[in-house]
Protein backbone atom coordinates (compact mmCIF):
# COMPACT_ATOMS: atom_id res chain seq x y z
CA UNK A 1 0.00 0.00 0.00
CA UNK A 2 1.36 3.66 -0.85
CA UNK A 3 2.23 5.86 1.92
CA UNK A 4 -0.32 9.10 1.63
CA UNK A 5 1.81 12.19 2.18
CA UNK A 6 0.52 14.28 5.16
CA UNK A 7 0.94 17.22 5.93
CA UNK A 8 0.91 18.95 8.85
CA UNK A 9 0.52 23.11 10.38
CA UNK A 10 -0.67 24.70 13.15
CA UNK A 11 -2.90 27.21 13.82
CA UNK A 12 -3.90 30.15 16.81
CA UNK A 13 -6.85 32.37 17.61
CA UNK A 14 -7.40 33.88 20.57
CA UNK A 15 -6.62 31.15 23.16
CA UNK A 16 -7.16 28.31 20.80
CA UNK A 17 -4.70 25.95 19.30
CA UNK A 18 -5.58 23.98 16.32
CA UNK A 19 -3.48 21.22 15.20
CA UNK A 20 -4.36 20.38 11.55
CA UNK A 21 -3.12 17.29 9.12
CA UNK A 22 -4.05 17.85 5.43
CA UNK A 23 -3.72 14.88 2.62
CA UNK A 24 -5.29 14.31 -0.78
CA UNK A 25 -8.96 12.88 -0.29
CA UNK A 26 -12.47 13.06 -1.08
CA UNK A 27 -13.04 16.14 1.18
CA UNK A 28 -13.81 14.35 4.73
CA UNK A 29 -13.41 16.71 7.84
CA UNK A 30 -12.78 15.29 11.42
CA UNK A 31 -12.09 17.92 14.32
CA UNK A 32 -11.41 15.70 17.33
CA UNK A 33 -12.53 12.35 16.47
CA UNK A 34 -16.23 14.03 15.31
CA UNK A 35 -17.75 15.22 12.14
CA UNK A 36 -17.72 18.62 10.82
CA UNK A 37 -21.51 18.65 11.80
CA UNK A 38 -21.35 16.98 15.09
CA UNK A 39 -18.64 19.47 16.55
CA UNK A 40 -19.64 22.77 15.35
CA UNK A 41 -23.33 23.50 15.62
CA UNK A 42 -23.24 26.68 13.93
CA UNK A 43 -23.06 27.37 10.33
CA UNK A 44 -20.62 30.33 10.04
CA UNK A 45 -18.18 28.32 11.97
CA UNK A 46 -18.54 26.17 9.43
CA UNK A 47 -18.00 28.77 7.02
CA UNK A 48 -15.30 30.30 7.99
CA UNK A 49 -13.44 26.84 8.66
CA UNK A 50 -14.00 25.72 4.82
CA UNK A 51 -13.24 29.53 3.37
CA UNK A 52 -9.55 28.63 2.97
CA UNK A 53 -10.70 25.64 1.03
CA UNK A 54 -12.93 27.55 -0.64
CA UNK A 55 -10.62 30.09 -2.02
CA UNK A 56 -8.14 27.65 -3.54
CA UNK A 57 -10.37 25.09 -4.88
CA UNK A 58 -9.61 22.53 -2.91
CA UNK A 59 -12.71 21.71 -0.58
CA UNK A 60 -13.56 18.00 -2.15
CA UNK A 61 -9.94 17.09 -2.66
CA UNK A 62 -8.42 16.80 0.65
CA UNK A 63 -9.22 15.20 3.91
CA UNK A 64 -8.60 17.28 6.98
CA UNK A 65 -8.36 16.19 10.65
CA UNK A 66 -8.06 18.75 13.29
CA UNK A 67 -6.94 18.28 17.12
CA UNK A 68 -8.26 21.53 18.47
CA UNK A 69 -7.97 22.58 21.86
CA UNK A 70 -8.79 25.84 23.89
CA UNK A 71 -11.07 29.07 23.40
CA UNK A 72 -14.52 28.59 22.44
CA UNK A 73 -15.75 27.53 19.24
CA UNK A 74 -15.66 30.46 17.23
CA UNK A 75 -12.30 31.09 18.12
CA UNK A 76 -11.74 27.70 17.39
CA UNK A 77 -13.02 27.66 14.08
CA UNK A 78 -10.56 30.72 13.56
CA UNK A 79 -7.94 28.99 14.62
CA UNK A 80 -8.31 25.68 12.35
CA UNK A 81 -9.15 27.81 9.43
CA UNK A 82 -5.65 29.78 9.77
CA UNK A 83 -3.88 26.32 10.30
CA UNK A 84 -5.77 24.84 7.41
CA UNK A 85 -4.29 28.21 5.81
CA UNK A 86 -0.87 27.41 6.61
CA UNK A 87 -1.23 23.67 5.56
CA UNK A 88 -2.59 24.51 2.48
CA UNK A 89 0.53 26.59 1.64
CA UNK A 90 2.90 24.06 2.99
CA UNK A 91 1.44 21.52 0.55
CA UNK A 92 1.32 23.70 -2.44
CA UNK A 93 3.41 27.17 -2.68
CA UNK A 94 1.38 28.24 -5.46
CA UNK A 95 -1.59 28.26 -2.77
CA UNK A 96 0.21 30.68 -0.61
CA UNK A 97 -0.54 34.49 -2.65
CA UNK A 98 -4.03 33.26 -3.05
CA UNK A 99 -4.79 32.45 0.79
CA UNK A 100 -2.17 35.58 2.18
CA UNK A 101 -4.16 37.99 0.05
CA UNK A 102 -7.52 36.27 1.22
CA UNK A 103 -6.33 37.01 4.63
CA UNK A 104 -6.23 33.38 6.45
CA UNK A 105 -2.20 33.06 6.38
CA UNK A 106 -1.91 36.06 8.69
CA UNK A 107 -2.51 35.48 12.85
CA UNK A 108 -5.68 37.36 14.39
CA UNK A 109 -3.42 39.00 17.17
CA UNK A 110 -6.73 40.39 18.74
CA UNK A 111 -6.58 39.10 22.32
CA UNK A 112 -9.23 39.81 25.05
CA UNK A 113 -7.59 43.12 27.32
CA UNK A 114 -6.13 42.32 30.60
CA UNK A 115 -8.43 43.51 33.59
CA UNK A 116 -6.54 46.66 35.30
CA UNK A 117 -6.53 47.26 39.35
CA UNK A 118 -8.35 50.16 40.93
CA UNK A 119 -11.03 49.31 37.86
CA UNK A 120 -14.10 46.96 37.71
CA UNK A 121 -12.91 45.76 34.02
CA UNK A 122 -10.37 46.15 31.74
CA UNK A 123 -11.87 49.50 30.40
CA UNK A 124 -15.00 50.40 32.62
CA UNK A 125 -14.81 52.84 34.95
CA UNK A 126 -16.60 52.87 38.77
CA UNK A 127 -19.84 55.53 38.69
CA UNK A 128 -18.36 58.73 39.20
CA UNK A 129 -20.60 61.00 41.38
CA UNK A 130 -19.16 64.58 42.22
CA UNK A 131 -21.27 64.67 45.31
Amino acid sequence: MASVEKTYATGRRKEAVARVWIWPGEGRITINDRDIDQYFGRATNKLVLRQALEVVEQLDKVDVQVNVRGGGLTGQAGAIRHGLARALSKMNPEFRPILKRAGFITRDPRAVERKKYGRPGARKRFQFSKR
